[in-house]
């Protein structure tokens, strides 16, 4: 016998409903082929996206003032934007060396889903600057506070950050009323990353 359905084939003695449709899977198994979908999705895209950023310069080989940003696709890395507005970012402050293992820590656990959260996760920057280098991770909704605080523990574990590193939290909403500031550089990385659909 093969598999459980060929047991049912091979009795004969019609104690079984003749209605029952023996070659349907039961809802464990449909679940399961569903899972195994998007689980083989998943591992395409991420091989997909490794492809790419395999050739890409690192965060840490950047001199001056630069941007990587990463959202997912349809999202625009700015504050106005329907998916950002009711957000905010998680902010670390990186002493210079430690931006590319941390960015690439940061999009892997993204890829893989490690923040378990949902479709609250927008994207992450990471900035390149003189004195230091910070990295952000973008969510939808600033208000939903147990969801930013198992972001910030997500990132905490991901980051391998030390217990006393200072992250801040802060809202889009904040940022735009700030004066003098201009937004965030619009550059790479913009819709690249294409999460795995959620199946019912």
């Amino acid at each position: 016998m093969n598999n459980k359905f060929d047991a049912l084939k091979d009795d004969d003695s019609g104690d079984h409903d003749q209605n029952e449709e023996n070659s349907t899977p039961k809802d464990g198994e449909k679940e399961k082929t569903e899972r195994d979908k998007n689980q083989s999705s998943s591992k395409r895209k991420v091989e997909q996206f490794w492809r790419f950023y395999s050739h890409m310069v690192r965060p840490g080989d950047l001199t001056g003032h630069s941007d990587f940003h990463l959202f997912k696709e349809g999202i625009k890395p700015m504050w106005e934007d329907d998916a950002n507005k009711n957000g905010g970012k998680w902010i670390i402050r990186l002493r210079k060396g430690l931006a590319s293992r941390c960015w690439e820590n940061l999009i892997l656990a993204m890829l893989g889903e490690q923040f378990m959260v949902g479709e609250e996760i927008c994207g992450a920057v990471v900035s390149v600057r003189f004195q230091e280098d910070i990295i952000s991770i973008w969510n939808k909704t600033a208000s939903d506070q147990a969801t930013t605080a198992r972001i910030r523990d997500t990132l905490r574990r991901v980051l391998n950050l030390p217990p006393n590193t200072i992250m801040e939290y802060k809202t889009h909403t904040d940022s735009i009323k700030m004066p003098g500031r201009l937004g965030p550089q619009r550059l790479l990385f913009q819709n690249l990353w294409k999460p795995r659909l959620n199946v019912p």
